[in-house]
């Protein structure tokens, strides 16, 4: 498993700048790269503090970059972050299919196009979550209604992740789709873990007042690092108790 959690968390790693400058970009169209840039650091509150002052640097030079240098960039950047993304999926159905234990596992290009499906189903889930929230925020304020924006960034990040890893474990688990209830169940389960990932990195970060002096400027990296592969194993654990969620319920369906 650790194979898999490593390939994950390095090819997640190498997508998220250059879909960060998509996003700014892409964001700049119909509103301004700032606004991008402090939504994008809102919904970063899943990460440790360490992480999370990287994503916040690397998003202020791109904010305050010039439009033409970032539309020049942008195809190259779109080329890695598909690639990465792409590499960063078929890691993760594949460990979730080591999980699972599918009798049936996927052919060679069955296997690729599931994972293609999965990015794009990424690509979209993404700005509709992203518009969905902005348009909340919206409407709370045109009602007059007084939402607090910490916990709405948390609710709309939470709510987008059950429901990203619940398709995830519906569909891409298993060469057959799995229980609504377990892919449901092991979503929220993941979902709570990454939450106490992100507290316990932070946490350890802390505790290891030795790190910076031993990993010196490459020490946000490292701690991005070790965020990302603890919610990895997360979200595997996740997939296996919706795997044995599922068992048990086909059992108590089959003796009824």
């Amino acid at each position: 498993m650790m194979l898999f959690v490593g390939g994950v968390s390095f090819f997640v790693m190498l997508a998220t700048f250059p879909g960060l400058m998509l996003l700014v970009g892409l964001y700049g169209m119909v509103s301004t790269p700032e606004a991008a840039a402090d939504q994008a650091q809102g919904l970063a509150a899943l990460m440790p503090s360490g992480a999370r002052a990287l994503l916040a640097g690397e998003l202020q030079r791109l904010a305050h970059a010039p439009v033409q240098a970032l539309s020049a960039q942008s195809g190259m950047a779109l080329l890695v972050a598909i690639y990465a993304a792409h590499r960063g999926f078929k890691a993760l159905i594949a460990g979730l299919s080591f999980v699972h234990g599918d009798d049936a596992p996927s052919g060679l290009v069955r296997f690729n196009l599931l994972a293609l499906g999965a990015l794009a189903a990424a690509f979209v889930l993404l700005p509709a979550l992203s518009v969905a929230f902005l348009a909340l925020q919206f409407a709370a304020r045109t009602l007059g209604l007084e939402v607090g924006s910490e916990g709405a960034q948390w609710l709309a990040a939470g709510g987008g992740l059950i429901l990203s890893l619940t398709l995830i474990y519906r569909f891409a688990m298993s060469s057959r789709p799995v229980l609504w209830q377990a892919s449901a169940a092991g979503a929220v389960c993941a979902s709570g873990l990454t939450l106490l990932a992100s507290w316990g990195a932070a946490a350890y970060v802390n505790a290891s007042q030795g790190l910076g002096a031993a990993y010196g400027s490459v020490t946000a990296v490292v701690i991005l690092l070790i965020w990302l592969s603890w919610s990895v194993q997360a979200v595997f654990f996740g997939g296996a108790l919706a795997t044995e969620m599922e068992q048990r319920l086909k059992v108590t369906r089959g003796q009824a």
